[in-house]
């Protein structure tokens, strides 16, 4: 099976795995990048996305089995090809945001529709298969917390906590200014200091190691699909006290000690409790569920019925022999 694959952000580590994961089963990729540059397309034009269509018609007439859109803001491009199926992943901003007319527009005219949650199915508002992203358990797995703190040069923070917020504060839908606040009230309660870290501009072969070598991770998101930053902490054990976002809840199902909560003041209990207990978490068998494995096959399940339902319509197009006695 040979899959034209077409996004705005070429290199988002957690597309690269799947796709990685998709061509040891024996799928070939062709990847186009829409024309211009911008985290989310923020900073490119309509004239940005009408230039990369000749592309896409030209690449479509190579043969592909299927198209497959990543993101939202990609569906309009793999659509105004007409011969090959289309299928469309959605990301989460791409339904939570300014993005979500586009998104609901297009997801009709898909052959298929992947979502990363429940709670994604359901503010679309139309039926779709939930597939989130998968974690590499091989990459995201557990380690002792002072080799981790040696390699990211946290060795000389004495005895305070470490909260991780693995995102730029800049990121507004993952409400830095809300961990702030919700790290400074914790800090207050506790005879030792509490550390809110953030990392950005980090290769992600690097993150596991921050992941190993904090003491919880802190999701404050407005808005999430099916966030990585959770599923990579339980694949190293790390503890996560996240607001009620995306999958979060079905993620942490059972994992201790973790939180999930709905307000300020939970946060700052369930970040209490996390850190005066100063264990890790029995996350990485959750994480299991997630595997980028089986994630990448239950991805392929969906080309192989695309691909098998447009195999089957071609064939009933096509005019029966006459039969002549």
């Amino acid at each position: 099976m040979h899959v034209l694959t077409l996004t705005t952000h070429a290199d988002a580590p957690f597309m690269r795995r799947q796709i990685a994961a998709l061509e040891e089963r024996g799928v070939s990729f062709t990847l186009v990048s829409i024309a211009g540059e911008g985290a989310d397309g923020a900073t490119r034009s309509p004239i940005d996305y009408l230039r990369t269509v000749p592309k896409v018609i030209r690449e479509s007439r190579s043969g592909p089995d299927l198209v497959h859109a990543q993101y939202g803001l990609a569906a309009p491009v793999a659509l105004a090809q007409l011969r090959t199926p289309v299928v469309l992943s959605l990301w989460g901003s791409d339904v939570h945001g300014p993005v979500k007319p586009v998104s609901q527009a297009c997801a009709p005219l898909c052959d298929e529709v992947v979502v990363m949650s429940e709670e994604m199915r359901e503010v679309l508002g139309r039926d779709c298969r939930v597939i989130p992203d998968g974690v590499d358990l091989e990459q995201f797995q557990p380690e002792p917390q002072k080799q981790a703190r040696e390699k990211v040069g946290w060795d000389d923070v004495g005895d305070a906590y470490q909260v991780l917020f693995p995102y730029p504060p800049d990121r507004e839908v993952k409400n830095y200014p809300r961990a702030r606040r919700i790290v400074n009230a914790t800090d207050n309660l506790l005879e030792r200091p509490v550390e809110l870290r953030t990392i950005s501009d980090v290769p992600h072969d690097a993150v596991a190691d921050y992941m190993n070598a904090a003491d919880a991770l802190l999701l404050t998101s407005h808005s999430e699909g099916s966030p990585n930053s959770v599923k990579e902490a339980l694949a190293c054990n790390l503890p996560v006290v996240a607001v009620d976002v995306g999958d979060v809840r079905e993620r942490l199902a059972g994992v201790d000690p973790s939180h999930v909560a709905t307000d300020d003041a939970e946060l700052v209990d369930g970040l209490l409790d996390v850190l005066r207990r100063r264990e890790r978490s029995n996350g990485r068998e959750a994480a299991r569920e997630v595997s980028v494995d089986r994630t990448a096959a239950q991805l392929l399940e969906v080309y192989e019925r695309v691909t098998g339902e447009t195999a089957d319509r071609v064939q009933e197009r096509e005019p029966k022999p006459i039969q002549i006695e």
